[in-house]
């Protein structure tokens, strides 16, 4: 038996922390289900199932014990942020084609737990809107939703019922919406805002979606499993960078509501780029990591190809984070300032 000594607290497992995370995102999950259907948990399902034999496999060819690893839940956690941020209605293959590159080339290639240099839910989601970006346009109506039944029968089979509207399952998402609409002319962003598909701040549904990501991360800061530093200089440079643009062209460019209540952004500042492993993990280096995500995800999002450009900045800044850590790290005591050897 070992005992601890009563002042100290017992050292958190892999699986514990994990698990934590896991029961965040159950407030986002359930609200994306209500809004989205249960193609959600479909996408939830794949991914799991499709990252605990993708580990197990490489575990096993590496030659490492593979029943330690799969019960610390790493795999779980990528799989469900991958799907979650992938489209509810995307056909079969595609969540199992981006799992299996997050799982195999992002995360076991380098080592597993503790090695990748890259999120690897990042790396799956990018992988499958570079190779697939038609089937990731699925992402269905929150305000009229296929039920159970069609939404199952489009996953697999791609295929509707009779009477089935095919947009129901083929709608863009907002950031998608209002940049198209933007390059068509014609119309400004108030005058898009407008129409049906978008909500109060942007996306009809999504805003309590969102919600749903930022209660779950408050109660993981609450808990001590991330640091405030990340997810608030994250959010701080989506404001600053949608703000700057918005004041200079309000009718070109979006609001920082609309950008942070639409696509990834609080999903990502509050499970993504707060990863330990690859994130920065001073304190400067939180500061300087997570703002330049937040004003790359803007900076893409408005001048680059790609709406919901989340994953692409995080991978970027994934790509800087030795250098980031490298010139923020703290002061070594009894030494003058200056950066540590």
């Amino acid at each position: 038996m070992t005992l601890h000594a009563t002042h100290i607290a017992k050292p958190a497992t892999v699986s514990a922390v994990m698990l934590k995370v896991l029961a965040a995102m159950l407030p986002g999950i359930a609200l994306s289900v209500h809004f989205n259907g249960i193609g959600v948990l479909v996408q939830l399902l794949l991914a799991s199932v499709t990252a605990l034999l993708a580990e197990a496999a490489m575990l096993r060819l590496r030659g490492v014990p593979v029943t330690p690893f799969l019960k610390d839940l790493s795999a779980i956690v990528t799989a469900w942020l991958l799907a979650l941020a992938m489209p509810p209605l995307g056909a079969w293959w595609l969540i199992v084609v981006a799992t299996l590159f997050a799982i195999v080339v992002a995360k076991q290639l380098y080592g597993g737990l503790g090695n990748n240099p890259f999120n690897p839910a990042m790396v799956g989601f990018a992988v499958a809107i570079i190779s697939f970006p038609a089937q990731m346009a699925a992402w269905g109506s929150p305000l009229a939703p296929l039920d159970a039944a069609a939404q199952l029968q489009w996953i697999f089979s791609h295929t509707l019922p009779a009477g089935s509207a095919l947009d129901a399952v083929s709608s863009a998402t907002p950031l998608d919406l209002l940049k198209t609409g933007l390059l068509q002319g014609g119309r400004d962003v108030s005058q898009l805002l407008a129409g049906d598909r978008f909500g109060q701040l942007g996306n009809a549904g999504g805003e309590w979606i969102a919600l749903g990501w930022l209660a779950g991360g408050l109660w993981l800061w609450q808990q001590k499993l991330i640091p405030w530093q990340t997810p608030l200089a994250t959010l701080a440079g989506v404001v600053a960078m949608s703000g700057a643009l918005w004041l200079a062209a309000p009718a070109h460019y979006a609001s920082p509501l609309f950008h942070l209540f639409n696509g990834a952004t609080l999903l990502a500042a509050m499970f993504i780029v707060t990863d330990p492993v690859s994130g920065s993990t001073t304190p400067r280096g939180r500061l300087i990591f997570g703002g330049l995500v937040g004003v790359l995800t803007v900076l893409i999002r408005v001048f680059g190809g790609f709406p919901d450009a989340v994953a692409f900045a995080v991978l970027i800044m994934n790509i800087a984070v030795p250098f980031i850590d490298q010139y923020t790290q703290p002061t070594v005591f009894g030494h003058k300032g200056g950066r540590r050897a």
